[in-house]
């Protein structure tokens, strides 16, 4: 689970840097990007989950913690 995260936000968000901790089905996703430049913190937030949104509706992930900077 952890490589196929950190694989998606790699495609989407190129040269940031990354950080995946799973813990059973619960994320930690840590990510600097200068993509986020500007962006509330919502839309931050909601660009990252637009990357594994299917893996949160499909149950395999249960709970995401996202610390978008």
């Amino acid at each position: 689970m952890e490589s196929e995260l950190r694989k998606r936000l790699e495609i989407e968000f190129t040269s940031a840097e990354i950080t995946v901790e799973i813990d059973g089905n619960r994320a930690a996703i840590r990510i600097i990007a200068d993509v986020f430049e500007g962006l509330t913190p919502v839309k931050r937030q909601q660009k990252v989950y637009g990357c594994i949104a299917d893996l949160i509706e499909s149950g395999a992930l249960h709970a995401v913690t996202i610390k978008a900077l």
